[in-house]
């Protein structure tokens, strides 16, 4: 008898921004849950008809909110853009700060829609597919099944890891990154030819949020000329803490002059982490849109189009000359785009995962991980998700590694050549 026989009806829901093989990590877990006689009930865009719930005013609805899976659903599915089920960024979650507000009705009220509705369409267990917020609600689902009566009805959560910024904890690499670095690397190289063509330069922008993945990935495989992402920022690049455009200009021109005076090059391509924006001062991002929490919307910093401006005049009052500086903002063409061999693999074995972890090991409040040669293992969400805030860690490239060492020998070294290791920048 299996450890999970208990376990007849499961469901999947995907939440935040899509991400190339969606579908692949989707149908894998829904057809592995579907061959062994189980059911799976896919929810329609993430937790927004869940969170409302409610038995009588606000019914879920087959078709409507939710579709039971069937295999004619998921034919053909494994390559296919986009998102079988829907996405939504809803966050059930919202306002829960600590472990003390689970103890809370008002604030765990959208907590508690969730769970009902899950308990009363009989769900035995929820796969979760989403990046780290998405990860935080399932632990808070979770952890606010524990503080019920011990004969309350349990729904076992576990999480498969997703997002294109690769910045996440408890796995080497997520499901669509290796698709959104492809894709923005080749838009990359056609900007080049683009900019050997006419003599210019392009700033690239890519997105990431707070770290650098995205952006050493699409500068390694684009043959960028240089990249700078968060984790680049010391104390060369900053004034009283924060990251000033002028240095940061002048660390750019250095390039394109060591390119003129050294090979004759006349042109390149620039790759800067959307990251960056977030450690801008103040009176740069003024105009920027902010969310409700105050924090800065950072595709609409448009940074890469503000350091084209920027690079432009400085490359100006250091030559005497004029140069063609275009800033160009890349990632949300990437997030649908049809996903990369290897994201399918890995995608279909989070997938497959998902069923293992519950019928195979009967586990609860994990995340389903590969190493290695996409071998599985999982992660409890108490060594992902802090203890006190209930929040993820952001995962950053590590200085001296060899994935940051790759990106930094294989962009134009500046003559003299310089050191741009945090706090030793020095000439050598």
């Amino acid at each position: 008898m299996k450890k999970g026989e208990h376990i007849k009806r499961v469901g999947i829901i995907f939440a935040g921004g899509p991400a190339p093989a969606a579908n692949a990590v989707i149908g894998a877990a829904a057809i592995s849950f579907l061959e062994d006689g189980r059911q799976v009930v896919g929810f329609f865009h993430g937790y927004s008809n869940l969170q409302d719930y409610h038995p009588i005013s606000h019914r879920l609805l087959p078709d409507d909110h939710y579709r039971v899976l069937t295999e004619k659903d998921l034919r053909g599915l494994r390559n296919s853009r986009g998102i079988l089920i829907g996405t939504s960024r809803t966050n059930p979650g919202k306002g829960i700060d600590g472990p003390e507000d689970l103890a809370n009705p008002k604030k765990t009220a959208k907590l508690r829609n969730v769970y009902s509705a899950l308990v009363d369409m009989e769900i035995d267990a929820l796969v979760s597919i989403g990046g780290d917020d998405t990860l935080k609600t399932a632990n808070l689902i979770y952890e606010y099944q524990q503080r019920l009566p011990a004969d309350a009805r349990r729904v076992q959560v576990v999480h498969l890891p997703k997002t294109i910024d690769n910045d996440y904890s408890g796995i080497d690499f997520t499901f669509g990154f290796f698709t959104a670095v492809d894709f923005m690397a080749k838009e990359v190289q056609n900007l080049r030819a683009d900019a050997i063509a006419t003599s210019s330069y392009y700033i690239v922008e890519t997105m990431g949020r707070k770290a650098g993945w995205l952006s050493y990935g699409v500068a390694i495989a684009g043959e960028a000329n240089l990249v700078v992402a968060p984790e680049d920022v010391n104390e060369s690049l900053t004034v009283d803490g924060k990251l000033d455009l002028g240095k940061l200009s002048d660390r750019i021109v250095d390039i394109v002059l060591t390119r003129e005076s050294r090979y004759n090059k006349h042109y390149g391509t620039i790759v800067l982490a959307e990251g960056l924006a977030d450690q801008l001062p103040e009176k740069a991002i003024d105009s920027t849109h902010r969310d409700d929490h105050g924090h800065i919307s950072l595709g609409k910093a448009e940074l890469g189009k503000l350091m084209a401006t920027v690079v432009a005049e400085r490359y100006e009052s250091r030559t005497g000359r004029k140069k063609k500086f275009t800033g160009v903002q890349l990632g949300y063409e990437s997030r649908c785009a049809p996903p990369h061999a290897f994201d399918v693999m890995l995608g279909s074995q989070l997938g497959i995962g998902a069923y293992r972890a519950l019928v195979e090991e009967n586990l609860d409040g994990h995340m389903v991980s590969v190493k290695g040669q996409l071998d599985l293992h999982y992660v409890p969400f108490a060594d992902l998700v802090n203890h006190q805030t209930l929040k993820t860690e952001v995962r950053f490239i590590q200085h001296g590694s060899d994935f940051h060492r790759l990106a930094r020998f294989l962009e134009t070294r500046v003559d003299p050549v310089v050191d741009w290791t945090p706090g030793r920048r020095k000439e050598r």
